[in-house]
């Protein structure tokens, strides 16, 4: 499907476009499908690729597009979120209109908290009138992907659109897990429908469905018409993706946006991370020779807020007492005291003592890992304390007592699965 208009190249003539925009991100979410990696953290806050958190990436692409007015909605254990995005995204100048702001629920039309993701705009309509924006760009504060913005709501100025969608395509066997459109062949939304049972493949492609990524772009004076009308509607679930859109489609310009590389066209790196086994899977990614997603990217840099810590260290060489890491990805603060790191990343201040063996695995920050241990195919959460001799990832019956085992046999330990009783 084609997204690009002829205008949206034009550097100055997308630049005044985003800075007339108000980016809303849902960053409330419960994260449920994360197990226990989100007992104590919202899903946006959970720490991806060794030293980012995932809101970092939506974040990043606002900044990076030239978007500097930008709410985060907050709702469900939202402190460690709260936490970040103060520490690491207030460098932005209130005195040129441009901010970073974290709005958490706060009952603001009534004694009910967000009630979904339409409602959660709607309850902060008087801070979207406040900023008088001319769009409004509502993000999943969730997903991780590299994009500019700028192009897409040029395109949506071009289709003299009313409501434009971002979309991807998945794989059929996925597609229950999204909004799935159907498109005419100028990219107008016929029918949308969120999370069906039984998806509807792209014409002449059975295993591939049109997948939303939740992001939407509306005219700000429309979406308030829309918001108002589905606050009204008992029957409403206030949801943008179950209500708003669906009601749509019948009297008002929706639009699809193919999330395309502009040059080849060929669709660009999207990942839901919903899922445990999604989350490990691209966290691993990034442990390749060469990753789909480049964070070395100097013209698209991820901005986050680290911790000042030393350089990793590895330390002893002796025979079987050797520091290494090999395919890895190690940050700042990480110790490798005569042990063996393969196909691994490790976040900050990460401790691995000898003799024991780490392979392909997601170690979050502050872990330490005894002697003598073996971890494989393990997610380790933060703070978590490893004793010596430890084996994870190993005999598959022992790890279910203890821990979360994945479909495909990826084992998450937390520090408290570890504190309980052997």
């Amino acid at each position: 499907m084609s997204s690009k208009g002829p205008s949206s190249s034009s550097g100055r003539y997308v630049s005044r476009l985003t800075s007339g925009t108000l980016a809303i991100i849902m960053a409330g979410g419960r994260g449920e499908r994360l197990k226990q990696l989100t007992t104590g953290r919202a899903k946006p806050a959970t720490p991806f690729g060794g030293k980012f958190r995932i809101i970092d990436f939506v974040l990043s692409n606002c900044v990076n597009s030239g978007i500097r007015q930008i709410a985060v909605l907050t709702q469900y254990k939202a402190q460690s979120l709260i936490e970040h995005v103060q520490r690491g995204w207030g460098y932005l100048r209130g005195e040129f209109n441009e901010f970073v702001d974290v709005v958490p629920a706060q009952q603001q039309t009534g004694l009910k908290w967000y009630q979904g993701t339409a409602d959660a705009v709607y309850q902060n309509l008087e801070y979207i009138r406040a900023h008088r924006p001319k769009h409004v760009l509502v993000l999943a504060g969730d997903h991780i992907y590299k994009m500019d913005y700028g192009p897409m709501i040029a395109y949506h100025v071009e289709k003299n659109a009313d409501i434009t969608i971002g979309v991807v395509e998945v794989p059929l066997e996925r597609a229950k897990e999204f909004g799935v459109l159907s498109v005419t062949e100028w990219n107008r939304v016929v029918k949308f429908t969120e999370k069906p049972a039984n998806p509807e493949p792209m014409p002449g492609r059975a295993d591939t469905a049109l997948a939303s990524m939740g992001i939407y772009v509306f005219n700000a004076r429309l979406l308030e018409k829309l918001l108002v009308a589905d606050a009204a509607r008992e029957d409403s679930s206030h949801d943008f993706g179950k209500n708003i859109i669906p009601a749509a489609l019948a009297e008002l310009q929706v639009f699809a946006y193919a999330f395309e590389d502009v040059r080849t066209r060929a669709q660009a790196y999207w990942r839901d991370v919903g899922t445990l086994d999604a989350y490990y899977e691209a966290n691993m990614e990034l442990v390749y020779v060469d990753p789909e997603l480049n964070i070395y990217d100097e013209e698209w840099p991820i901005w986050t807020y680290q911790l000042q810590r030393p350089p990793a260290k590895f330390v002893l060489d002796e025979e079987s007492r050797r520091g290494t890491a090999i395919n890895s990805l190690v940050a700042g603060g990480c110790i490798i005291s005569g042990a063996q790191v393969r196909e691994s990343l490790l976040f900050s201040d990460v401790h691995v003592e000898e003799r024991s063996i780490v392979q392909a695995s997601v170690v979050l920050p502050h872990v330490s890992v005894g002697r003598n241990c073996v971890i494989h195919k393990a997610i380790l959460d933060e703070g978590c304390v490893v004793p010596d001799g430890t084996r994870i990832g190993v005999d598959v019956a022992a790890d279910r007592r203890r821990f979360e085992v994945t479909e495909r046999g990826v084992v998450l330990v937390t520090p408290d699965m570890l504190r309980a009783p052997g």
